[in-house]
């Protein structure tokens, strides 16, 4: 993947610098802690970039958060809140305060890593497997963690139990295997979209350098908001089954 603009090595730069020091601690000389610094590649440096802009928004927000005069980063903000929140409300229910900031999280982390590839030589990070699964692993704790803090580990169990006893033994291997396939289904739906999305228009930028290529760009726009908001609403619906009091 290339780098944009130098930022891949300047994040590992920092990074290296850091490490150097820790390894200087337990006696190791520069040159081998040099050898030894782990050095990011550019999905990751890329997904840095992205969250650290997110929290930098967010910040800008906060600090100018106004009643009588809301700023247009306000307005966006807030336009997101809404949006999420009503989704949120239709979707996970009573108590969806809690869960909407995560959502949002996710929503906004993949959109912008997906727009990335709209840049010319920038492959999309959402198109390399590890990046999706990551986040796909991240949501599967995310929800069962709050699964197993309303109901107790006993009372989560007989979630994948179904309504009738004598049917347990059958119904609780099947739901274990569908509850983990869910990580599968979320990675390979992001991933190979964003990877089919980035090779259409790899290749047509390679044939036609201008207009046919815009198309796609625009196709690879419309993708990338899409995917986000399908993963942002299977992990909404992922947390109301899981905080459901019936199965």
């Amino acid at each position: 993947m290339p780098e944009l603009f130098g930022f891949t090595h300047f994040v590992n730069a920092l990074l290296s610098g850091f490490e150097i020091k820790l390894y200087g601690l337990v006696g190791v000389d520069a040159v081998e802690a040099a050898d030894r610094a782990y050095k990011l590649n550019a999905a990751l440096a890329l997904e840095v970039l992205v969250a650290a802009g997110l929290i930098l928004f967010f910040l800008i927000v906060r600090s100018s958060l106004s009643v009588e005069k809301p700023g247009p980063t306000q307005q966006v903000a807030e336009l997101i809140h809404e949006i999420v929140g009503d989704l949120s409300d239709q979707i996970i229910g009573h108590g969806y305060e809690r869960f909407q900031a995560f959502v949002t999280s996710v929503f906004l982390f993949i959109l912008f890593n997906n727009f990335l590839g709209l840049f010319p030589r920038v492959v999309t990070p959402t198109s390399r497997p590890e990046v999706p699964l990551g986040i796909a692993v991240l949501t599967f704790a995310y929800y069962n963690f709050h699964g197993l803090r309303t109901h107790g580990l006993i009372g989560y169990i007989k979630h994948f139990m179904g309504p009738l006893p004598w049917l347990a033994p059958l119904l609780f291997p099947i739901e274990i295997v569908s509850h983990f396939a869910r990580v599968m289904s979320l990675t390979i739906r992001l991933y190979a979209n964003m990877f089919a999305s980035d090779l259409l228009t790899l290749v047509w930028f390679s044939l036609i350098p201008l207009a046919i290529p815009s198309i796609f760009l625009g196709l690879h726009f419309a993708v990338s908001v899409i995917q986000a908001f399908v993963f942002m609403l299977l992990t909404m619906i992922y947390l109301s089954m899981a905080m459901s009091h019936e199965h």
